[in-house]
């Protein structure tokens, strides 16, 4: 029985893989190939792989020690020069007051003997207590100005104020602060001084007399009296002044006071009175 012949399947397709058995089936596809894509044969070309990243790691773990010992020499010299200058008395200070704009050294709580801090904080009451009363000074000879007074108080007392505040920190204020630290007799005497003159300005001040001072730059009692019968708030103003002077007035006696029994009682009068002699016999001596 024979088989009948089929037709080939693949006839009708478009591609028929026993079309031509010599070609292959791509070749017989009536779709493009895909262009080449363009290989690059440069073999110049080369890849940077550092070899000697271990030398470079060596040396820069040499200079970073190298970098470290001198810090440490640095430090350890640094350290010397302190310790060499606090053996020998000398303390740097660092402006550390007021806070917001550090102008001074200032550090009650750990500079000073506790027994004395109370002392301490009353001179810097007297000292903050100065500014306010001058400060409001100011204040009172501007509106004696602006009611007629004349310009020139005004002046005076502006030169009472810049002169005033930092005479006074330099004078009195930074001896006895140094004193109450250090311990020394001769810086007790600067101080009490320079703290007497303190006490008679703050006197005058609060009777302020039409002598010496200008008229009414200062706003004592008796400018007080004068102006109260012509301008009311004038005299207001210079009353309130003659208050400030004469609470400084009281608080400074009482700051001297104890100052100077703390001075007796501590033996430094006497201390004062053998380096006086010491110094005498030293200038003495050709």
């Amino acid at each position: 029985m024979a088989i009948p012949h089929d037709s080939n399947p693949f006839a009708d397709e478009e591609v028929n893989p026993f079309a031509n058995p010599g070609v292959p089936p791509v070749a017989a596809s009536k779709l493009s190939p895909l262009p080449p894509e363009p290989v690059d044969y440069d073999r110049g070309a080369t890849v940077n792989i550092p070899l000697d990243n271990g030398k470079d790691f060596r040396t820069k773990e040499k200079e970073l020690q190298a970098k470290e010992a001198e810090l440490r020499r640095r430090e350890q010299e640094l350290k010397r020069k302190e310790d060499a200058m606090a053996r020998a008395g000398i303390v740097i200070e660092e402006n550390n007051w007021p806070p917001f704009f550090p102008i001074i050294h200032h550090d009650i709580g750990n500079e000073i003997p506790i027994h004395l801090q109370k002392l301490q904080y009353v001179a810097l009451t007297t000292l903050l207590g100065l500014v306010v009363c001058l400060l409001w000074n100011i204040i009172a000879v501007t509106v004696a100005w602006i009611n007629g007074e004349g310009p020139t108080i005004w002046f005076l007392a502006i030169i009472y104020f810049i002169t005033g505040v930092p005479g006074a920190y330099v004078l009195w204020y930074r001896p006895l602060y140094r004193a109450m630290r250090t311990d020394s007799a001769l810086k007790f005497g600067w101080f009490f001084l320079s703290y007497v003159f303190h006490i008679a300005f703050c006197v005058f001040a609060a009777i302020a007399p039409p002598m010496i001072f200008r008229g009414k730059s200062l706003t004592g009692i008796l400018p007080a009296i004068d102006v109260m019968g012509d301008h009311t708030v004038v005299g207001i103003f210079y009353f309130i002044g003659f208050a400030f002077f004469s609470i400084e007035s009281l608080i400074s006696i009482w700051v001297i006071q104890d100052v100077y029994m703390y001075f007796r009682g501590s033996g430094k009068a006497a201390e004062m009175k053998r380096e006086a002699a010491k110094r005498t016999m030293m200038a003495a001596l050709p």
